[in-house]
C-alpha cells in the first residue's frame, strides 16, 4: 500500500465505533476507556472539534473502514490535539503526517496561536513524529494517566506555536476612494 491509496476525509458518526476502538487498543491501552463510541460520537457533533479518519482507497473510504484518525479542539487561541492514531499496519506510510497537516491546516485558518498536546511520556516513537512536525517538550506531567488499577503514568506535554499570541492582525484594508 502507498500513501496515495488512502484518503483524509472529515470523520461521521459511522466511524465513532472504529475511533473509539483504535483509541482503546492503540492510545488508551492499560489506562482503561475514556473515548469509548458515545464519547468519539460527542466530540464530532460538537462545533468546537474537528475530527477526520484516514481510510485507505476510496472504495474504503465509502465504506468506513478507518486506517487512521486524529479530534482536535478548539479554543480561542489555543487548539488541542486530543487523539491521533494509525493503525500499525499502516504506520510508516505518511498516514499520520497527512492527518496532522490537515489539522495544522484547520488551526491556522481557525487563528489558533497554537496547538497543544499531550502523549505517554514514555511513547518514544510518538515523540519523535511530535518533534519532527515541529513540536517541542515543555512539562512532564507526573502520574497524569491513569488505569482503573490504580496504576499511574506521567504524560510529556507538547506545543506548536502558529502564530504569536493575541488578537489575529487585521490584514485587508478597504480601497482608497477620492475622499479619503
Amino acid at each position: 500500500m502507498t500513501p496515495r491509496a488512502i484518503t483524509i476525509r472529515l470523520a461521521e458518526p459511522r466511524d465513532s465505533q472504529a475511533i473509539a476502538t483504535m483509541s482503546r487498543d492503540f492510545i488508551e491501552s492499560g489506562l482503561g476507556w475514556k473515548y469509548d463510541a458515545a464519547r468519539v460520537l460527542r466530540a464530532m457533533r460538537d462545533r468546537d472539534t474537528l475530527a477526520v479518519v484516514a481510510c485507505e482507497g476510496a472504495k474504503a473510504a465509502a465504506k468506513g473502514v478507518v486506517a487512521g484518525f486524529a479530534i482536535m479542539e478548539f479554543g480561542d487561541e489555543r487548539a488541542h490535539l486530543v487523539l491521533l492514531a494509525v493503525r500499525p499496519s499502516h504506520r510508516r506510510l505518511g498516514i499520520g503526517q497527512r492527518m496532522l497537516d490537515w489539522m495544522l491546516d484547520s488551526a491556522r485558518v481557525a487563528g489558533m496561536a497554537s496547538i497543544h498536546l499531550e502523549l505517554r511520556a514514555g511513547n518514544d516513537a510518538a515523540r519523535r513524529f511530535y518533534r519532527a512536525m515541529g513540536f517541542y517538550e515543555t512539562v512532564l506531567v507526573p502520574g497524569y494517566y491513569r488505569s482503573g488499577e490504580g496504576r499511574k503514568e506521567g504524560a510529556l506535554r507538547m506545543l506548536r506555536v502558529l502564530r504569536a499570541p493575541g488578537p489575529v492582525p487585521y490584514t485587508w484594508r478597504p480601497p482608497k476612494t477620492e475622499d479619503t
